[in-house]
């Protein structure tokens, strides 16, 4: 999967685990103790059989259809057996009758349910074990080792259901150095998501091909266009990406082309830097400029790290508005490795947010220069 971590406790589609047969026959049993006991203590016993009735409800949720099946006989049973065994007044027969049948009828209504649910269950995770092999030849997995660099980070999509958004990268070892791509796709939705695929399959077709940086950006920025045109006539709106284009070789610097995407953090010998870039025109407006892209140059000695990220982690703002500080939250990281610093980062800005709420796509790389370079 593309990013180290993938925390999703509570909104991933999985299978529901059930609980063991064991476990589940304890659970039943001791529920049934406790109602006969009520219903002794209480002298009202068939009336308090009512609350055995959510048994089966339960079950259907929580078990197998094989479990829940047992759930709803064993409720039936004892229900049964204590209408017939308590007695009561013959005016009191039909709605202990009422009683049985209702317990029935739930029991046949919760089997169909379990049914049902273990039936989407399925189907939910057949569809999410297809994107997740769509992704990984969407999105390389990380991390991502090359002769000159080693790529790691984190990726999450702001719709985290989804395995892919409008933030986007991609590493390619090409004849003329390491190529690595970070970009952001303008807007949220199904759209951003074209436009993520388009530019993608672009760089990583012309990475191998082209021998510099300004004709593969020119090469990604008609990716782009032609993506828009499609959409226009489909009704969709048209989208810009900024992004990162960066090339690293086996000499002291690294090549750099920005299309007006967030600055790199360049990490070394302690100290954090943000090289002086010129910030281009977006992929998609390339039209609009006075001048054609170039190419900038900074160093990169071995043994520093670059931080790359979109704007899901710039713009991460606190509940009083302030922006999540990544400099000094970088600084103050220093000490971790480059593995382990992308997901510090992002687990650090969610806990600046003060809540759990993501508001858009993140992506976070760390680009380490291979020592031996």
């Amino acid at each position: 999967m593309p990013r180290i971590r993938r925390k999703r406790p509570a909104h991933v589609l999985e299978a529901i685990e059930p609980p063991g047969n064991p476990d589940m026959i304890v659970g039943v049993v001791s529920v049934t103790i406790l109602v006969e006991l009520l219903g002794v203590l209480s002298g009202s016993a068939v009336w308090l059989l009512g609350l055995l009735v959510f048994l089966p409800g339960t079950a259907s949720a929580l078990c197998t259809v094989r479990q829940t099946r047992f759930v709803s006989g064993w409720t039936t049973l004892v229900v049964t057996l204590t209408v017939l065994l308590r007695g009561g007044d013959s005016g009191q027969w039909l709605d202990r009758a009422l009683l049985v049948l209702l317990t029935l009828a739930l029991g046949m209504t919760s089997v169909y349910a379990c049914h049902r649910r273990i039936k989407r269950e399925h189907e939910m995770l057949r569809l999410r074990s297809t994107a997740a092999a769509m992704q990984r030849h969407i999105l390389h997995p990380l991390p991502v080792v090359t002769e000159d660099i080693l790529v790691n980070g984190v990726y999450e999509p702001v719709q985290e259901d989804r395995l892919v958004g409008g933030d986007i990268y991609d590493v390619v070892a090409s004849p003329w150095g390491t190529r690595v791509l970070i970009g952001d796709v303008q807007g949220k939705g199904l759209a951003a998501v074209g436009a993520a695929f388009a530019v993608i399959g672009a760089f990583r077709e012309a990475a191998h091909r082209e021998p510099t940086l300004t004709a593969l950006v020119d090469i990604l920025d008609a990716a782009v266009v032609r993506h828009n045109s499609y959409a226009e006539q489909t009704g969709d709106d048209e989208r810009f990406v900024t992004a990162l284009v960066i090339c690293v070789d086996g000499g002291a610097e690294a090549q750099v082309v920005n299309c007006g995407h967030i600055q790199p953090r360049l990490v070394h010998d302690g100290v954090v830097t943000t090289p002086p870039l010129d910030s281009g025109i977006p992929l998609g407006l390339g039209e609009l400029a006075a001048e054609p892209a170039t190419v900038d140059w900074f160093a990169f000695p071995a043994g520093s790290t670059l931080l790359l990220s979109t704007d899901g982690l710039t713009e991460t703002r606190a509940a009083d508005g302030t922006f999540y500080p990544v400099d000094e939250r970088l600084t103050s990281h220093l000490g971790l490795s480059p593995t382990e610093l992308p997901q510090a980062l992002y687990e650090d800005a969610r806990a600046f947010t003060d809540n759990d709420d993501q508001h858009d796509d993140v992506a976070v790389l760390t680009v380490r220069r291979s020592p031996h370079r």
